[in-house]
């Protein structure tokens, strides 16, 4: 009886610890429900919202300010209202262009501020980028491209094996990517196994920041169900360097207005994303080199920066069939430059003096939005409303551009993030489109 005892006690605290209520072990919930399920409205239509907030799951009465504004575009009316039983119903008003209105919350309470936002659309099917499309956008990039051809393929590869395991084979590798001999590094993870022309190969971008390659095992399911994934850096920074000393180098040189996303922007050819695009392709030749290729499909995939990039090798690169997005940044930068409208990460509006003409020119080069307007290949989009980093006006201003087979999947409450299911979803989704 005492073993039978102990074996239900010993279950019932395994659910406990694997079933933690959202927000990760917090004393306080905010809850928005707007009138509108899907939180989005036409423009002109007004949009009510109701609000709970609860501490320890207990119902609390106060005041809350808060403030509405459009999307990172700053506050344009304040208020207060009263919870009683833990809940009130604020009244935004609307927006008579597409778009999206923030309301930010503010309870105080037992000495302590507690803060929350949520954010819902208008009309946001009808957004459009400001960002136009350059005559020679296709023969610039044509250009480039036409140059990196001209430069054989090489690259190092060495066995990893603090990242192998019983089911995947992992390399490290090096691939220089132009004349001046820059060139990224990557992971490069196989099946056990892997058999010639069986498998479809999977790049993966990063997302923003001078960082090693986190985590490299996060994604094994890719290898797992069969497919070869390149998971990569952009700066040419061996990802077995220590924390400290990346961290060392993203303060000597990603500190604004110093940072990469700003080196050399007043000039196209010189712009240091420049040979981060053509890495993607690079990258794309070295994957389809593999003997173990189906040679039939190709994905890329990734988030915030890496979404952009994933968006940019599908757009430059037509092996490209399968494309899957998370909230992408570089979208939209110049936005800012029209009164009222929003613009994308990196938010070059903060930085005095970025939107400069000869900026301005640049930026139109490397936005993810006319990229977009390349891309054939099927793609599979995820973003949030509540993100602050890559703003739902941008993604939808991506997502309105595309002129490919799509799906989405929209979860307006999530910020810059998604979920680790929504992730591997995002490899069933891929498997499901293989050619």
């Amino acid at each position: 009886m005492k073993r039978m005892m102990m074996i239900a006690l010993m279950a019932v605290v395994t659910l406990m610890a694997g079933a933690e209520n959202y927000p990760y072990r917090s004393d306080y919930l905010w809850v928005t429900v707007p009138d509108h399920a899907d939180w989005l409205y036409k423009t002109g239509e007004k949009a009510n919202i109701e609000i709970q907030f609860y501490k320890y799951g207990i119902p609390r009465n106060g005041e809350v300010t808060y403030t509405v504004g459009n999307d990172l575009l700053g506050t344009d009316t304040k208020g207060t209202v009263t919870l009683k039983n833990g809940r009130a119903k604020i009244n935004i008003g609307t927006k008579k262009t597409p778009g999206f209105r923030d309301v930010v919350l503010t309870m105080k309470l037992d000495g302590q501020s507690y803060t929350h936002h949520v954010k819902v659309g208008f009309s946001p099917e009808k957004i459009q980028p400001f960002t136009q499309e350059p005559k020679d956008f296709n023969t610039f990039w044509q250009g480039n491209l036409d140059e990196l051809a001209k430069i054989p393929l090489s690259y190092t590869k060495e066995i990893a094996k603090e990242y192998c395991t019983d089911k995947v084979d992992c390399y490290l590798v090096k691939i220089p990517v132009s004349r001046r001999k820059q060139c990224v590094y990557g992971y490069l993870f196989y099946p056990k196994n892997a058999q010639p022309g069986k498998h479809p190969v999977v790049l993966c971008p990063p997302g923003a920041g001078i960082k090693t390659i986190k985590e490299p095992l996060r994604h094994k399911y890719y290898a797992e169900n069969g497919f070869i994934r390149l998971e990569i850096e952009i700066h040419g920074l061996d990802p077995r360097l220590p924390k400290e000393t990346f961290d060392d180098i993203s303060r000597a040189f990603n500190s604004d207005p110093t940072g990469y996303l700003e080196n050399g922007i007043d000039n196209r050819d010189r712009y240091y994303m420049k040979h981060v695009y053509l890495a993607l392709v690079r990258c794309i030749d070295l994957l389809t080199s593999l003997p173990e290729w189906d040679g039939r499909n190709v994905a890329v995939q990734g988030g915030s920066q890496g979404g952009a990039l994933a968006l940019v090798a599908a757009g430059l690169d037509k092996r490209v069939n399968l494309c899957v997005v998370n909230h992408p940044a570089l979208s939209d930068m110049a936005g800012y430059t029209e009164k009222g409208r929003t613009g994308g990460y990196p938010h070059f509006n903060r930085m005095t003096g970025l939107y400069t003409p000869s900026n301005i020119s640049t930026m139109a080069y490397y936005d993810v939005v006319n990229f977009a307007r390349k891309v054939k290949a099927t793609t599979y989009m995820t973003w949030g409303y509540n993100d602050n980093t890559c703003p739902p006006t941008t993604s939808y201003a991506v997502w309105n551009t595309l002129n490919c087979e799509k799906e989405s999947l929209i979860t307006p409450i999530n910020e810059h993030w998604t979920s680790d299911a929504t992730e591997y979803g995002q490899m069933v989704w891929i498997k499901k489109h293989l050619q």
